[in-house]
């Protein structure tokens, strides 16, 4: 094998395993709890990226988005029917009351950036 074919092979092997490491061996973030409400920075993905929240009682989710990015300018919540704008330098607040216990998931409006909601 010629050294080419040898350092495309290589190059590829790590590509991979840097794929696979990047993707699916990440440790899971930190969970914070929030109690009334919690405010959420938006930029360049959303801190806190894990949120703890009471079951049955209204919980104000206050996001601040600080990154001019596109990808970034609206926040889903699937589970709660929530599709809202996130204005640059503004906070928005996006109250629920979850009646079930579980995770759940949010994202931008791209689905690029991820948090996920825990009701217990």
């Amino acid at each position: 094998m010629n050294p080419d074919k040898l350092f495309v092979t290589i190059s590829g092997a790590l590509a991979i395993v840097f794929t696979y490491w990047f993707f699916l061996m990440r440790n899971e973030k930190t969970v914070v709890a929030a109690s009334d409400s919690i405010d959420i920075a938006v930029e360049g993905g959303y801190s806190p990226e894990v949120i703890s929240i009471a079951k049955g009682k209204t919980t104000k989710l206050n996001f601040l988005r600080k990154d001019p990015s596109s990808c970034l300018e609206e926040v889903v919540i699937s589970e709660f029917k929530v599709r809202r704008f996130l204005p640059l330098k503004k906070k928005i607040t996006i109250e629920l009351t979850p009646k079930k216990e579980g995770e759940f998931p949010f994202s931008c409006g791209m689905n690029m950036f991820h948090g996920k909601i825990i009701v217990k």
